[in-house]
């Protein structure tokens, strides 16, 4: 009898048949077959279990260290904030330092020696051209004055008596009475005595004056700033080789002149007949028209500027002579400039630099800084203006970095 599922059991098996009596021992045989290849078969499909959710396990490791990989790799990449580029306008102000000083200045001096006498007129006070300011005592003059005069007169009176032997002897040389020698002695007495005349004149013409200087007169209108003698006080001319005494100094303020240093590249937009407007902080608010009327035409050497005046009226005496002004101009643009946010340069050992978004990667653009207006800076060249401008960017940016916007550009202001 054959057994339904053990043929290969016979292939291998040599003998006889097993006997009826020995069919139990088959069965167990075949039932242990049987529980071997389904525990075969469990394993196996363990086994594939198992190796399916290992293999599970892995690609849902690798695919998630592939997205970790992708998430890091976009939080690698800067995200920045960026400005456009605003142009500055055609007609650009410039604000630059200004000392106010009187039109016309000068120190009083006394051309005579002497004592001060009296003065009339003390700091602050405003007086007209001619008055008097002051008289000097001056005794040394005044003898040397009539000591002169009388000398004059006696040389006028031998003038006058060598005039009349000059014409008496010319008389008589007519007739012959006289000889020529006589004559030409005459006439030469009356020369010499005419010259004598004329020094004495001379000398008395000059104490003359000398004594007019006795009276200290304005020499314009204007404002005493200051009174350096008093009543008493030697007074020294210098003539004799003393140290001068400056009495008053006398100041013209109804116009003023404001001296204002300007900045050589924009020497050539500042000419005569620009306008000007001057603030000063002690009337806030308030502006004071001028019109720069000259020039150096010479740049100075040293701070490589151009001195520049600028003429302002004041006829009630408001503005203060000495004053430290603020002076506006409003030049034309000579050439195309940008204004930019101060926190979007970079300082590196090259120079200055700003970076730029371009295809999604950051750009390093060399750039040459203008006017310093305090949160935002002037850009004079290596712009165009259509530029996207980092905003902030790290010092560590390198040309040809990934980067990637925040906003939308807003021009003129960060994003």
């Amino acid at each position: 009898m054959e057994i339904e599922g053990v043929m290969p059991m016979q292939s291998q098996t040599t003998g006889p048949i097993p006997g009826p009596e020995q069919e139990p021992q088959s069965s167990t045989v075949v039932r242990s077959l049987r529980r071997s290849r389904k525990g075969w078969l469990i394993a196996l499909a363990i086994f594939l279990v198992f190796a399916l959710l290992l293999a599970m396990g892995i690609l849902q490791r690798l695919h998630t260290s592939a997205a970790l990989r992708t998430e890091t790799a976009d939080m690698a990449v800067p995200t920045v904030s960026v400005v456009t580029p605003q142009r500055s306008a055609p007609s650009q102000e410039i604000v630059l330092p200004g000392n106010v000083q009187p039109y016309v200045t000068a120190p009083i001096f006394s051309r005579t020696n002497g004592y001060l006498q009296a003065w009339y007129f003390d700091i602050g006070a405003h007086v007209k051209k001619g008055q008097l300011l002051a008289v000097i005592a001056t005794p040394e003059v005044d003898q040397q004055l009539g000591q002169s005069r009388s000398n004059l007169s006696t040389a006028e009176a031998n003038l006058r008596l060598a005039e009349i032997t000059k014409n008496r002897y010319q008389g008589l040389l007519k007739s012959n009475a006289v000889s020529q020698q006589d004559v030409d002695n005459a006439v030469g007495t009356y020369n010499a005595n005419k010259s004598i005349v004329e020094a004495d004149q001379a000398n008395v013409k000059q104490l003359e004056a000398l004594q007019s200087f006795e009276k200290i007169y304005a020499p314009f209108d204007g404002i005493i700033t200051a009174r350096n003698t008093d009543v008493g006080a030697l007074v020294d001319s210098g003539s004799s080789g003393g140290v001068k005494t400056d009495l008053f100094h006398l100041s013209q303020v109804d116009r003023l002149r404001v001296y204002v240093n300007v900045p050589e590249e924009y020497s050539q937009a500042t000419t005569s007949g620009l306008a000007a407007e001057l603030t000063l902080s002690e009337f806030p608010g308030t502006t004071f028209t001028g019109r720069l009327v000259r020039t150096s035409e010479a740049i100075n050497y040293d701070t490589r500027t151009l001195l520049a005046e600028v003429d302002v009226k004041n006829p009630t005496g408001k503005l203060l002579s000495g004053s430290y002004a603020e002076v506006h101009f409003k030049v034309p643009g000579t050439i195309s400039t940008y204004i930019l946010p101060t926190e979007t340069l970079l300082f590196r050992k090259e120079g200055l630099r700003v970076a730029i978004v371009k295809d999604g990667k950051a750009q390093l653009l060399p750039v040459t800084a203008g006017r310093d207006f305090g949160n935002t800076i002037e850009i004079v060249s290596g712009l165009q203006g259509n530029e996207s401008v980092i905003v902030s960017p790290p010092d560590s940016t390198v040309d040809g970095e990934k980067v990637q916007l925040a906003q939308a550009t807003t021009p003129g202001g960060a994003s």
